[in-house]
């Protein structure tokens, strides 16, 4: 069992910045994989950004691309979200996710683990 608990969440104007912080603890000392979700109200959840254990492998929704940056501390057992550039269609609740093998997926099915969220809500 891995237990998550999520951090850094608020408001802030368009344009700016907020990094998301995601910590693991529990069964963490399998190599596994970790990624970034989000949900708007009405929307279905949406996948942000994954990667593996050594974040060799990286996936982000083309929206996310060059303004997110999902990073990991594995000693830390933490995995971070740079959001910059932020956007009003950025408000949602952001989740942090991970799955019981190494292998980067997409879809929020894949995922075993879930935290409890944290809302992040962008200003125009």
């Amino acid at each position: 069992q891995v237990h998550l608990v999520e951090s850094g969440g608020g408001l802030v104007q368009a344009g700016g910045s907020l990094r998301l912080s995601c910590a693991a603890s529990g069964r963490t000392s399998r190599h596994y994989a970790m990624a970034w979700f989000r949900q708007a109200p009405g929307k279905e959840r949406e996948l942000v950004a994954a990667c593996n254990w050594s974040s060799a492998t990286t996936n982000y929704a083309d929206s996310m691309k060059g303004r997110f940056t999902i990073s990991r501390d594995n000693a830390k057992n933490t995995v971070y979200l740079q959001m910059n550039s932020l956007k009003p269609e950025d408000t949602a609740v952001y989740y942090c996710a991970a799955r019981g093998t190494d292998v980067v997926l997409t879809t929020p099915g894949e995922y075993n683990y879930w935290g409890q969220g944290t809302q992040v809500t962008v200003s125009s």
